[in-house]
């Protein structure tokens, strides 16, 4: 408000200066004017030297020259300094304009990541405060003793899982922040490439089906990579473990599929270049406290949308690999389309990518189920035992036929990640992120 009074004060004043002159300047008639000759009768004067010998008449004449000169540098005067208030007024106005936008932008984007459900503000304003030596985008460089403290010395008691390349452990931060930290032993340039490049791609990307990275720590020969902790590990575990017929609910498998289709439809169409996994499978795909699924383990990952084996190594594991990538090379994003098929089967069925059927000979499940999921009478057989007849048969004639489309020799026989995921919602109940409303949902 004192802004615009300051702005206006400055106009009022000229105004009120300039345009009280009186706009009509021609003299009063002379109606006493003790100057002039009081004769009665002015015929008996001569008219012109009344005229040349009055003064009144000559300094009504300048006056009337010099007040039409003030008005029109007064006006000048003022219609310069109001253009020149506008101008300024326009400006700060533009200036204004243009930060409520921005303002108006950065809450519409945090209120959009408030409705995906990401949450990792709380977690990177409590990691801030450990002892770090750097960071790399929102990913911290850890100080490696405050990793030694946090894990008791990397004891074995806080061991979580154990990987191909480390070990992971369970970390408690002195903020009481509780994380997982995956130790990589670096045998040669390709692991620590998958390093390098699992920092790079995991310090941009920010999804709530994508683990989130809080930090790393280069020790030695060792890496160390600090994830959010992931309390009920991974799939693999669940489905392949000993407790896995206590746990996972047809419901609950469907939306672990759907949260699956989410995380790769934001790699495949929302980031920019789109990123490809490349090694989606049941042991990548960890679970929280509440069995909400996120994608982890992005060492492979290429961006770029798609590759050939001119330019990229052959890599991937055994059973998940797409066929036209493990004979050709041809990588796309439907190489991971082809991934998440295995997974679904794995959640269909209980059973593993690749089973040993006899001493030297293994069977991938694509190659088993494919002759029995077309087949409606045959399909409720194979079902997992934990979960067979708890589901709509019409429920599970569709899952069957999404899983059927995705694992296609043929890529271009393949739906898009996106037509994958809108086909999973109707599956899927309104309280685990569907759009399924039953009335006894069973978890």
């Amino acid at each position: 408000m004192q802004l615009w009074f300051l702005i206006l004060l400055p106009i009022w004043v000229f105004s009120s200066s300039s345009f009280s002159l009186p706009v009509d300047v021609r003299p009063d008639p002379p109606v006493a004017d003790p100057v002039l000759p009081t004769e009665k009768d002015p015929i008996l004067g001569n008219s012109s030297d009344i005229v040349a010998h009055s003064p009144v008449a000559e300094v009504k004449v300048v006056h009337h020259r010099d007040l039409n000169k003030k008005i029109l540098i007064s006006l000048i005067v003022s219609s310069a300094l109001l253009g020149g208030i506008l101008l300024l007024v326009s400006c700060l106005w533009i200036y204004r304009s243009k930060q409520r936008v921005k303002k108006c932008n950065s809450k519409s984007g945090q209120s959009s990541d408030v409705a995906r459900g990401i949450s990792f503000g709380p977690i990177l304003d409590k990691f801030s405060s450990l002892k770090t030596s750097g960071k790399r985008g929102s990913t911290a460089l850890i100080d490696y003793q405050v990793l030694v403290a946090a894990t008791n010395n990397f004891s074995e008691d806080n061991i979580l899982g154990e990987g191909g390349l480390g070990r992971v452990y369970e970390a408690r931060f002195n903020n009481n922040l509780r994380a997982a930290v995956k130790e990589i032993f670096i045998g040669g340039q390709e692991a620590e490439r998958e390093f390098e490049n699992e920092i790079e791609l995991l310090s941009k990307l920010q999804h709530q089906n994508i683990v989130s990275l809080l930090g790393y720590c280069i020790q030695g020969e060792s890496r160390f990579l600090v994830y959010e902790i992931m309390e009920n590990g991974n799939l693999e575990f669940h489905l392949h473990g000993p407790s896995h017929q206590l746990t996972l609910s047809w419901n609950v498998r469907m939306r672990i599929a759907l949260d699956v289709a989410r995380g790769l439809e934001y790699l495949h169409e929302h980031c920019n270049p789109p990123v490809i996994h490349r090694d989606i499978k049941s042991s990548n795909i960890l679970l929280d406290s509440n069995f909400n699924a996120k994608l982890s383990d992005f060492g492979l990952a290429i961006t770029g949308g798609s590759s050939n084996k001119a330019n990229i190594k052959l890599s991937g594991t055994l059973g998940y690999v797409a066929p036209e990538y493990l004979l050709d090379g041809k990588l796309t994003d439907k190489s991971d389309v082809y991934a998440f098929g295995v997974v679904l089967l794995e959640l269909l069925m209980g059973r593993k990518a690749v089973e040993k059927v006899a001493e030297a000979q293994c069977q991938s499940i694509v190659t088993w189920a494919m002759p029995q999921l077309t087949d409606r009478s045959k399909l409720p057989n194979i079902v997992d035992p934990a979960i067979r007849n708890t589901m709509d048969l019409k429920h599970l004639y569709q899952v069957a036929a999404i899983a059927v489309l995705c694992v296609q020799p043929e890529p271009s026989y393949r739906p898009l990640i996106t037509d994958v995921l809108h086909s999973f919602i109707p599956l899927v109940p309104v309280d685990l992120g569907g759009s399924l409303r039953v009335t006894n949902p069973a978890h």
